[in-house]
């Protein structure tokens, strides 16, 4: 049987109010879930400005208001639901942290954010994630029902050894809740988001927050959601938008015959020692 599954992603425009930015969401994942999406994303701290200053001030615990809404969310609409990010504080240290909920409003897993955007770039953007957030230590796989998938946040994706652990684990779709600049869009991307499908043979969904004007950290939006030959199957530009594609995961399989990357890796010369990928529910008490 084949196995397939339909994908949404939420380009909302993140504001001052979480209130409002709640409201935002979930019109939006209802829309979603209208359209017949079996799994909604959203972007990357969609509950609040990307602003590390205001970090600590949006910040909330595990299970908090955001959490909540986005269990009630799941299990009303009836839909595997990827939470973006959210500021997470946890035993007096914030991270950026992404919550999965399953159509019956339960956490199937939790990723923090692991690498830190600390980048210097003279007369463009300096901007220095590590003042507020610490980073996470796990890979975060999720297993369930149709699809095998891997969460990454933002700069995550610029590290192609944590795409290719999470598929030497059996990913078949990269998850990534991201919010690039007005600087690092242009640049880079969407040559991010194609080379890490065509490298590591996967679906690729990554979910930005539309463009702000008044924001101080303005999103480039751009969300997009690629297959496993890098192509891209559904693209926003860079207002508050809705994309949907159907994911056939037997492309994956297709792919990997024709091009078999993974068999023809050298292990013999490199290989990557991390650690395996778990869900939540064996990890929830390791927090750091």
């Amino acid at each position: 049987m084949e196995k397939q599954l339909s994908i949404a992603l939420c380009q909302m425009m993140s504001v001052a109010s979480k209130e409002e930015n709640l409201a935002r969401a979930a019109w939006m994942i209802k829309q979603a879930a209208d359209k017949g999406a079996d799994l909604v994303v959203l972007p990357e701290v969609f509950n609040a400005p990307y602003q590390a200053d205001l970090f600590p001030v949006y910040a909330e615990t595990y299970p908090g208001p955001t959490t909540e809404f986005l269990s009630r969310m799941a299990r009303e609409n009836n839909i595997l639901l990827a939470g973006g990010s959210i500021i997470e504080e946890c035993r007096g240290k914030l991270y950026n942290s992404s919550f999965v909920f399953d159509e019956g409003g339960n956490l199937l897993g939790r990723h923090r954010k692991i690498h830190l955007f600390d980048v210097d770039m003279p007369g463009r953007i300096t901007f220095k994630e590590s003042d507020t957030l610490s980073p996470g230590h796990n890979l975060t796989l999720i297993k369930h029902r149709k699809v095998v998938f891997g969460l990454l946040i933002c700069y995550d994706i610029r590290f192609p050894e944590l795409a290719r652990a999470l598929a030497l684990a059996g990913a078949e779709l990269l998850i990534l809740p991201a919010a690039f600049n007005h600087t690092s869009g242009p640049l880079f991307w969407e040559l991010m988001m194609r080379s890490r499908a065509v490298d590591q043979q996967v679906y690729l969904a990554a979910a930005a927050p539309a463009f702000n004007p008044e924001a101080e950290y303005p999103a480039w939006g751009k969300s997009m959601i690629v297959d496993p030959w890098g192509r891209i199957l559904a693209q926003a530009d860079q207002q508050e938008e809705l994309i949907l594609a159907n994911l056939d995961f037997s492309v994956n399989l297709q792919v990997r015959k024709e091009i078999p990357l993974i068999n023809h890796r050298r292990t013999d010369l490199y290989r990557l020692n991390y650690k395996t990928p778990k869900n939540i529910e064996s990890t929830i008490e390791e927090d750091d």
